[in-house]
C-alpha cells in the first residue's frame, strides 16, 4: 500500500509501533506485503464497538455521580470501611476510556496514511478484558443500583441536544478515514456493505431530534418558579449530618426546609440520626466499643450525649467541601454532639425553618411509643404545626387527631378515590416523569423530590415544575439562578438544521478530497 500525500514514512512508523507493537518502517512492510485483511477489519470494528462501550460506561458514571454518597454509605454499613468510591469509579472509567480512545485514533490515522491495522495480540487481550470489565459494571449496577437506568434516561432530557451535536460531530470526522477505506478496499460488496451502514447511521443521527423531548426547550416566560431547597440533613457538604450545626449551615443556604431522621432514646428522648447504628456519624466504637453494634435506640440520653457525632466528618471527609472549611468551622464540626429533636425544633422556630423527618426504625415493636413521645415534643417545643411537616406512614390517623395543625406528606403517589386529598408528596426523583410532575402542579400538590445534588438534575426538574428538592448540595444549588440552558423550540430547530446541513457538505467535501 503506498502512502497517500502529505503522510510520511517516519509519521506512518511512529503509528506502527504502538499499534502493532513492531517497529516496521514503510520500505520493510512494502517488502514483506502486509495488507489489511478481514481478520484486521473485524478487529477494527470490534475496537469500535469496544471505544462506544466504555464512552457509555463514561456517560453511566459521571450521571451516577448524584447519587454516588449513597453507594459510600452503603459499602460503610456492609464492610465498615469509608472510602470515596466515585474517585475510583471516575480513575478506572478514565483509564479504560483513555486505552480504548487512543487505540482508535491510531488506528483511523493509519487508515489515513494507507498503514495495515495489524493489531498486536496483547491490546487484542485487553480490548476484551476492557469489555468484560464494562460488562460487569453494566450488570452490577442493573442487579444492585437498578433505579439508577431511570436516572440516565431523565439525564437524556437534560443531555439529548448536545449529545445529538456531538454525535453528528464525531460521525462526521469519521468521513475522512472511511473514504480511504473505501476508495482503496478491493472488494465491492464490502465497500457498498460500509457505505450502507454508515449512511443509515448518518440519517438516524439527523432525524435523531424527532425523538429528542426536554423540558428546558421551553420559552423563557414559560419557566416555572425555582424550586424550593429541602436540606437533607441539613447542609451535609458542609457540617456533620443531623446537627445543630448543618442546621445552622442549612439556612445559610437559604433552605426552607431541614429534613432530618428521628429515632426514640431507651428512657425515651426523641434525638436526631439516620442510621441504625451509630458507628458511621460517631464516636461510639471507642466510647461504648462492647455496645457499638446496638441499635441507636438501645442507648439512653446520657449515654448519646456522651458521644462526638463531628469528627468523623473532619477524619472521613465524605465530600471534597471538607477539605475547604474554614479553621473555625473546623472547629465548630468537632465539638458537634447528637442533638435532641427538641434542640433542633427549637433551632428551626429561631430560624424560621420548616422541618421535615421520619420517624426511625419502622418495625420497631414500641413504634407505636415513638411516635406519642415524639409528638409530645412537638406539641410542647411552641413550633407553629404548619412548619412541621411530617412523613411516618404509620399511625398517621392519630397524629392527625393529636395535632391536626401538622403538614402530612405522603412517600407515594396520590391514588383513586382518595379519603383525603393528598396536598404534599415526596418521593425519588426517579419515581416521577416531567408529565406527571406538571399534572401534579396543576393539580396544586406539592412535590418534593430527592436527593438532587447535580445542577444538570436540578435544571431538569426546574423546568417540569417541580415545586422543592431534597439536596445535600445547597450551598450549588442557592447560587443558580436560572437552569443551566434553556431554548425556545424555534432556536432548537435552527440549530438541528444547521448542524445536520454543516455535516452533510463536510461529508460530501471528504469524499471528493479524498478521491
Amino acid at each position: 500500500m503506498a502512502d497517500p500525500p502529505g503522510c510520511c514514512s517516519t509519521c506512518a512508523t511512529c503509528l506502527l509501533c504502538p499499534y502493532s507493537c513492531q517497529w516496521i518502517t514503510a520500505k520493510k512492510e512494502k517488502r514483506k506485503g502486509l495488507r489489511t485483511t478481514k481478520y484486521d477489519c473485524s478487529w477494527f470494528l470490534f475496537l469500535f464497538c469496544v471505544f462506544l462501550f466504555t464512552l457509555v460506561w463514561l456517560y453511566f458514571a459521571i450521571i451516577i455521580l448524584n447519587d454516588f454518597h449513597n453507594f459510600n454509605e452503603f459499602i460503610f454499613r456492609q464492610k465498615k470501611l469509608w472510602l470515596d468510591w466515585s474517585l475510583v469509579l471516575l480513575i478506572a472509567t478514565a483509564v479504560l476510556i483513555s486505552y480504548s480512545s487512543v487505540l482508535l485514533v491510531l488506528a483511523l490515522c493509519l487508515q489515513l496514511c494507507g498503514q495495515p491495522l495489524k493489531l498486536h495480540w496483547v491490546h487484542k487481550v485487553l480490548l476484551i478484558l476492557t469489555a468484560l470489565v464494562v460488562a460487569a459494571a453494566f450488570t452490577g449496577l442493573g442487579i444492585k443500583w437498578a433505579e439508577e437506568w431511570k436516572s440516565a434516561w431523565i439525564s437524556l432530557q437534560a443531555t439529548g441536544p448536545f449529545l445529538h451535536i456531538g454525535a453528528v460531530g464525531g460521525m462526521t470526522l469519521l468521513a475522512w478515514p472511511l473514504a480511504s477505506f473505501i476508495y482503496r478496499t478491493h472488494s465491492t460488496g464490502l465497500r457498498v456493505f460500509v457505505l450502507l451502514v454508515y449512511c443509515a447511521a448518518m440519517i438516524a443521527l439527523y432525524l435523531a431530534p424527532l425523538g429528542i423531548t426536554s423540558p428546558c426547550i421551553m420559552e423563557e416566560n414559560q419557566l416555572p418558579p425555582k424550586p424550593a431547597l429541602v436540606g437533607h440533613r441539613g447542609a451535609p457538604m458542609l457540617a456533620p449530618e443531623n446537627t445543630l450545626m448543618s442546621l445552622h449551615k442549612a439556612v445559610d443556604c437559604d433552605v426552607q426546609v431541614f429534613e432530618t431522621d428521628v429515632m426514640v432514646s431507651a428512657d425515651g428522648v426523641p434525638f436526631l440520626m439516620h442510621d441504625e447504628e451509630l458507628t458511621r456519624t460517631t464516636n461510639v466504637q471507642a466510647v461504648f466499643p462492647e455496645r457499638a453494634a446496638l441499635n441507636s435506640t438501645a442507648f439512653n440520653w446520657t449515654d448519646l450525649q456522651q458521644l462526638d457525632a463531628g469528627s468523623w466528618f473532619l477524619e472521613r471527609r465524605p465530600f471534597p467541601t471538607v477539605q475547604s472549611l474554614s479553621p473555625g468551622d473546623r472547629q465548630e464540626a468537632a465539638e458537634q454532639r447528637i442533638p435532641s429533636l427538641e434542640q433542633a425544633l427549637e433551632a428551626a422556630k429561631h430560624s424560621n425553618l420548616s422541618i421535615m423527618f421520619d420517624l426511625r426504625p419502622e418495625n420497631h415493636s414500641d413504634y407505636q411509643n415513638f411516635v406519642n413521645v415524639t409528638l409530645g415534643v412537638i406539641l410542647q417545643s411552641g413550633i407553629p404545626l404548619q412548619q412541621v411537616l411530617w412523613l411516618p406512614d404509620g399511625f398517621r390517623e392519630d397524629v392527625k387527631q393529636q395535632a391536626p395543625g401538622v403538614q402530612h406528606v405522603y412517600g407515594r403517589k396520590r391514588v383513586e378515590n382518595e379519603k383525603e386529598p393528598v396536598l404534599h408528596v415526596n418521593l425519588p426523583y426517579q419515581d416521577m416523569s416531567s408529565e406527571e410532575i406538571r399534572q401534579y402542579r396543576r393539580d396544586n400538590i406539592s412535590v418534593n423530590l430527592y436527593v438532587v445534588n447535580q445542577p444538570w438534575l436540578f435544571s431538569v426538574l426546574w423546568c417540569s415544575g417541580v415545586s422543592s428538592v431534597t439536596t445535600n448540595a445547597c450551598q450549588v444549588l442557592k447560587e443558580m439562578e436560572h437552569p443551566i440552558w434553556l431554548l425556545p423550540s424555534s432556536t432548537y430547530f435552527m440549530i438541528w438544521v444547521v448542524v445536520d446541513c454543516v455535516s452533510f457538505l463536510i461529508i460530501i467535501w471528504a469524499f471528493v478530497l479524498m478521491k
